[in-house]
């Protein structure tokens, strides 16, 4: 498939996310995100305010859903999201749910793998569930607070090979990448490409990065879109 890029915005007020928004589909971006701050700060309405200003535009809903995933499902995907997300570690019924809302109601199932002590094990078994995408995940706290120990910080670069390898969907990685490595993702194979903080977004105050933010992003999205069509399933020589 070719190369998608996806901003997150992980912001906690609609009008921020919507002058965002607006700036990275002009600057070339494929995919929007309510991250998971937006939608616990603004809910449904920011969902449904990003589909309003954006008609034609793929919404993922960043829920990290762990319970009642049917109905979480069905409330975002009524908003006007088309992908939702649901984490490894809920219960396989959970897992299921949103997949069968998935399909009900027309919008793709990311599966997240975060914290899985087989992170691996914990895409495959998302993939055999139903889900359509894989999202490689090295979780925020857990990063910071490895590094503050004064203990090298993991990364899903670590196991994004074994991960792309494993599945036969396609795979996104997030956590920690730097700008440099989150362009490099779909040499991995991994041709979803999620930008958000700490990349475009000061990930401290969870605000808009500042400087010129929409050139940054034009000349980011120009060299993922470049690579053309990454093989999904197979893990090409790096």
């Amino acid at each position: 498939m070719k190369p998608i890029v996806q901003l997150s915005l992980d912001l906690t007020n609609i009008d921020e996310a919507l002058e965002t928004a607006a700036l990275a589909m002009r600057a070339g971006i494929d995919w929007l995100e309510a991250g998971t701050p937006l939608i616990l700060a603004e809910g449904l309405h920011g969902v449904r305010a990003l589909r309003s200003a954006f008609p034609n535009v793929p919404i993922v809903a960043d829920l990290k859903t762990m319970d009642g995933g049917y109905l979480e499902a069905e409330m975002m995907a009524k908003a006007g999201a088309t992908h939702v997300v649901v984490m490894a570690r809920a219960h396989d019924e959970t897992i299921r749910c949103v997949v069968q809302a998935g399909r009900d109601f027309g919008v793709k199932v990311m599966g997240d793998n975060m914290v899985c002590r087989d992170m691996v094990a914990g895409a495959r078994r998302l993939e055999e569930l139903g889900c359509d995408y894989i999202i490689h995940h090295i979780g925020y706290d857990e990063r910071r607070g490895i590094a503050a120990r004064g203990e090298r910080m993991p990364s899903p670069l670590d196991q994004l090979r074994e991960v792309v390898q494993a599945v036969n969907v396609p795979v996104q990685a997030v956590g920690g990448l730097s700008l440099e490595q989150a362009i490099r993702c779909p040499e991995y194979g991994a041709p979803l490409v999620v930008l958000g903080a700490p990349l475009t977004i000061d990930a401290d105050s969870f605000k808009t990065a500042s400087g010129d933010l929409e050139s940054s992003l034009r000349l980011i999205c120009s060299k993922i879109h470049a690579y053309g069509d990454v093989p999904v399933g197979t893990m090409p020589h790096v």
